[in-house]
């Protein structure tokens, strides 16, 4: 079984993602609490844009930082760790 390589979250694209994108919505979650969006170089500004005029984003980290743990000290793979991985695509 190949392992899928991560994919942009803009609707419509399918390019490979180099930045994660992490958020939370106030209203929902936890200060500490992490959802995340991924990006390609094409949709990272557009993605963060529409994350910060609503107060949602949080940080941009270049994906394979994110992989290693590195960000924070704290591993993203972790299912204790309060950061979220976003399974929709953003508009």
């Amino acid at each position: 079984m190949s392992e899928e390589k991560p994919i942009c979250s803009a609707k419509g694209c399918r390019a490979d993602a180099v930045w994660v994108l992490a958020w939370n919505n106030p209203k929902l979650h936890t200060p500490e609490r992490r959802k995340t969006w991924l990006a390609c170089e094409e949709h990272r500004e557009h993605l963060s844009q529409f994350l910060g005029v609503r107060g949602f984003l949080k940080d941009v980290v270049p994906l394979a930082e994110w992989e290693s743990g590195s960000e924070d000290g704290r591993n993203p793979q972790n299912p204790e760790d309060p950061q979220d991985s976003q399974d929709f695509r953003a508009s």
